[in-house]
């Protein structure tokens, strides 16, 4: 039921069908008491400068954007460097220092999938989790590094920093409920806005392919891969962020007389222990110069 009640909200804020459309204009007035509210919060918040460059990636809308690949390119450019980010999905409270510059110190439960990824793709970078952004950055300071990266922090007015927005696109630009927008770009703040295909570009590497793969991907609009997938006998779709189970996993194989799994590397970091043949959509992202000269600047 869960996972139905998921994708229906993704349909109805990116593809939205004419019983969906109806039901937006309807929740217009809650849009624009939301938007407001927003702005009020943005307006009263008082800005606290670190006194260490702070630069945050992400995006308005609800879903994915692919910021993790993006931060992770970035963060390549650097050293000392830490990654702060909430850690959506996983299962502990609290800041944990998922990884120092030598060692992955949390298994991916504590980290959850997405600080997992830089935690295993960013092997001299400091990767935090904590749902209070300030507590990361203290503790990243404590740790001496020069630069932070904060995944997904728009919203954190409160923190001086650059903010790069990756644009989505979709034709609904309203807020929460009626569109998938959380948040607008308020022209009092300096953002740089992205875009794909412009400022970055993605490219996918197939690995440890089998004769018959089948998908199996927890991400959010998983129909982005659509571009990238090879054949496939079929594909098994499963809410953002969601905690796999070997048995579950062993029968799709099964049932799909399947050779392996074709998974993103959001769904590997969370499969790898379970013994499991696995073939791998690894994205990574080929970072404009403008871009990287945006934030050295």
């Amino acid at each position: 039921m869960k996972t139905r009640v998921i994708f229906w909200v993704e349909k109805y804020f990116y593809n939205p069908n004419t019983l969906q459309k109806l039901l937006s204009k309807l929740l217009l007035p809650l849009s624009w008491l939301y938007c407001l509210l927003m702005y009020l919060r943005f307006k009263m918040q008082s800005v606290q400068d670190f006194g260490i460059e702070i630069i945050s990636v992400g995006n308005l809308n609800v879903g994915g954007s692919g910021k993790t690949p993006l931060v992770t390119a970035l963060a390549k450019e650097y050293d000392d460097v830490a990654i702060i980010l909430r850690g959506y999905g996983r299962k502990s409270e609290g800041l944990y220092v998922v990884k120092d510059r030598e060692n992955i110190l949390e298994d991916v439960s504590v980290s959850g999938d997405e600080a997992m990824i830089y935690a295993q793709k960013l092997p001299n970078a400091i990767v935090i989790v904590s749902e209070d952004r300030k507590d990361g950055i203290r503790k990243a300071k404590e740790m001496d590094v020069k630069r932070i990266f904060l995944d997904d922090a728009y919203s954190k007015h409160n923190i001086k920093k650059k903010d790069i927005i990756i644009y989505v696109e979709s034709k609904n630009s309203d807020c929460l409920p009626s569109g998938p927008f959380r948040e607008k770009l308020w022209s009092a703040k300096d953002v740089k806005v992205i875009y794909e295909d412009v400022d970055f570009k993605r490219h996918v590497t197939l690995k440890y392919a089998t004769k018959k793969m089948v998908l199996v991907t927890a991400i959010a609009r998983p129909e982005r891969l659509d571009a990238f997938l090879p054949q496939v006998t079929s594909k098994h779709y499963f809410p953002d962020h969601y905690s796999f189970h070997k048995e579950e996993l062993l029968e799709i194989l099964k049932k799909e007389n399947a050779d392996s799994l074709l998974v993103t590397y959001k769904d590997f970091v969370k499969m790898q222990g379970f013994g499991i043949s696995l073939s791998l959509l690894d994205l990574d992202v080929e970072v404009d110069a403008s871009l990287i000269d945006f934030i050295k600047s």
